[in-house]
């Protein structure tokens, strides 16, 4: 049987993947195991296995954080904050992408493109005060509103970019099949988009969902706390719960692990077809 040799460059490149992967996994591990700990095991040694597993600190996650109703509310608003997002920039990247004889087709891109450059959070105190003066403070409409107007810049950069790449012939053949603008978009355009569809959704999702300082500006109900907004729960004034902390930590990391593992294939194959294409 005749031995494969692995040359130094595929020892040195399994070397770095294996230390990303340790460096990756280990804030992890070190949150689901601190996750069972007292406060005094943690200053004792934050390496060290708990003494008794306390499995009692989720309950208390959920009794300080209420972490199972703030989870809901950053799925739901996480969810619709993407659904919109990724409706809107595709609908405008087209325009954008297949209008471009149109004058403001041309100039709206441009304007877009300088929209990802903005610094998001130097927009806070207009948008906190545009909230106090409608009554809309506590309100997951708004909120969905501000995420979704801050995502569209990246959403139709990506999009627009990906839609240039796809071939004008499959319009022209669409098109004598008697497509029109909604047809084109929905049932030929659509289905090819489907890999960056996918990642900008994933993103604008992630966002959404761990976005503090605006849900800390115009959250202020603890019924409707996100889980960024949810975790300073666990910070009294002279101590803090850092078992139940990390519990919650875990419990709310629990969705976009999942999101990611069911749509990490999509996700690869947006980010590999943009960097061809692009």
């Amino acid at each position: 049987m005749k031995v494969k040799k692995v040359s130094r460059k595929n020892v040195i490149l399994y070397c770095i993947a294996v230390l990303w992967l340790l460096v990756t996994f280990m804030p992890m591990l070190y949150a689901l195991i601190s996750s069972f700990k007292t406060n005094e095991e943690m200053y004792q040694s934050a390496l060290q296995l708990p003494g008794q597993w306390r499995f009692e600190n989720y309950a208390v996650a959920d009794g300080l954080g209420h972490s199972l109703r703030s989870i809901g509310n950053s799925l739901f608003v996480a969810s619709a904050t993407t659904v919109l997002e990724v409706i809107v920039a595709m609908m405008a990247s087209y325009a954008i992408s297949r209008k471009r004889h149109i004058f403001y087709a041309r100039h709206a891109y441009m304007l877009f493109v300088i929209g990802v450059m903005v610094p998001i959070h130097s927009t806070l105190i207009p948008i906190s005060s545009m909230a106090a003066n409608w009554g809309m403070k506590n309100n997951f409409f708004y909120l969905i509103m501000v995420y979704t107007c801050f995502n569209l810049a990246q959403g139709i950069f990506l999009f627009t970019g990906y839609l240039n790449s796809v071939d004008r012939e499959v319009d022209e053949a669409a098109i004598i099949d008697g497509c029109g603008d909604v047809k084109l978009l929905s049932r030929v355009l659509l289905p090819i988009c489907k890999p960056i569809i996918a990642t900008e959704a994933i993103f604008s999702f992630i966002y959404a969902y761990g976005e503090l300082v605006f849900s800390l500006t115009l959250i202020s109900d603890p019924a409707k706390y996100t889980v960024p907004r949810a975790l300073l729960s666990f910070w009294g004034e002279f101590e803090a719960q850092i078992g139940p902390q990390y519990a919650f930590i875990v419990l709310s990391s629990i969705p976009t692990i999942l999101i990611y593992i069911l749509f990490h294939n999509q996700v690869q194959s947006g980010v590999m077809s943009g960097a061809v294409k692009g």
